[in-house]
């Protein structure tokens, strides 16, 4: 049994970092354990320009603690009115990665998202041309026809509908399906052509939808996309530790503070930063596949966004620790990480 492990340093292409005092409790979390990562731009009022864009990076740059390196890529927010135009100058930035599309409505701030997606071809023709990359939500919050889609089909009804034709029709488009959480996403990417690739969280592969009403409802277990059954945590384990290039590690990281998600209308989001590389390691070791996790958290990201992998590595250590019960937030609140409370079995120690 390994009692160490030391990988590349790995990157997180999904991050949620939020703005404001709230990046001084989260970003260090994060910039401890990865040399880069994808920030989303779903902030109050959405990151939807490259000015906008470099602005929030230089934010999160003077947050990022003495003596860590962290390099922050970021995203623009698709709206209705999103120009050609404005993915072009996105393009030219070396910062901007990508540019993200939330269907309206579908999670934490994504009222300014795209209303109606097939509207939207002059914009998708620019990112093709530009070799911008599409980060994509994926669901539907409802049918062609208008009708509430039940919160388990939102996924697979998107990919079948959505996905499957945005695919088909920008030949040249990379795309990345964020967070996948159901067996229909590993295999809709697993049989798609070259540039179709996915993020998978930790928290999609160590837990399935009863953890949120296990003994109760268990506000923070919820997010979007919610947890789904054993079947597809199964999928999605057995295709992270598959090797599958087009796989990559997305912690989804997403904090809220204890009082946003403990109401009558709580928000979506685990916060997983504190232990991300802790809780993908007891992931792959409990599949039998630790050797793996190097691959997926450290190469097929880089390699997929045409990035250099990096060379500096990380150390972690068979150690028993405990999570700690809530983390100050932002003015007198408190966050409540992922397990809290309870023990790890891998300690970053280096």
């Amino acid at each position: 049994m390994k009692t160490e492990i030391t990988i590349t340093k790995p990157d997180d292409w999904h991050l949620h970092v939020r703005d404001g005092s709230a990046i001084q409790t989260v970003l260090p979390y994060s910039a401890r354990q990865f040399a880069r990562a994808i920030i989303m731009p779903n902030l109050k009022p959405p990151i939807v320009n490259v000015q906008m864009a470099l602005d929030y990076r230089q934010r999160i740059v003077r947050t990022t603690p003495v003596g860590l390196s962290f390099d922050p890529l970021m995203t623009i927010y698709l709206t209705d009115d999103t120009t050609p135009k404005d993915i072009m100058e996105a393009a030219k930035s070396p910062c901007i990665l990508g540019a993200k599309l939330y269907p309206a409505g579908v999670t934490t701030n994504s009222g300014d998202g795209v209303t109606d997606i097939w509207r939207r071809h002059e914009v998708f023709e620019a990112m093709q041309e530009c070799e911008l990359p599409l980060l994509l939500h994926g669901e539907s919050l409802v049918d062609k026809h208008g009708n509430e889609l039940d919160i388990f089909d939102r996924e697979p009804y998107f990919i079948e509908n959505v996905l499957s034709e945005l695919v088909d029709e920008y030949e040249g488009l990379k795309i990345v399906l964020e967070h996948i959480t159901t067996r229909e996403a590993v295999d809709f990417v697993m049989s798609s052509r070259e540039g179709i690739a996915a993020t998978i969280t930790a928290h999609h592969l160590l837990e399935n939808r009863n953890a949120i009403f296990r003994g109760g409802i268990q506000p923070h277990n919820y997010c979007l996309p919610i947890l789904k059954s054993e079947e597809d945590r199964e999928a999605l384990v057995g295709t992270a530790i598959s090797g599958n290039p087009k796989f990559f590690l997305g912690t989804d990281s997403a904090p809220h503070a204890r009082s946003m998600k403990e109401n009558a209308c709580g928000c979506a989001g685990i916060f997983t930063a504190h232990a991300a590389l802790e809780l993908y390691a007891e992931a792959f070791e409990q599949a039998g596949a630790l050797d793996k996790l190097e691959s997926f958290a450290s190469f097929h990201g880089a390699d997929f966004y045409g990035l250099p992998r990096n060379t500096d590595t990380i150390t972690l250590r068979k150690e028993t620790w405990q999570i700690p019960k809530s983390i100050p937030y932002t003015q007198g609140n408190v966050l409540i990480p992922f397990r809290a409370g309870k023990n790890m079995s891998w300690k970053l120690v280096a």
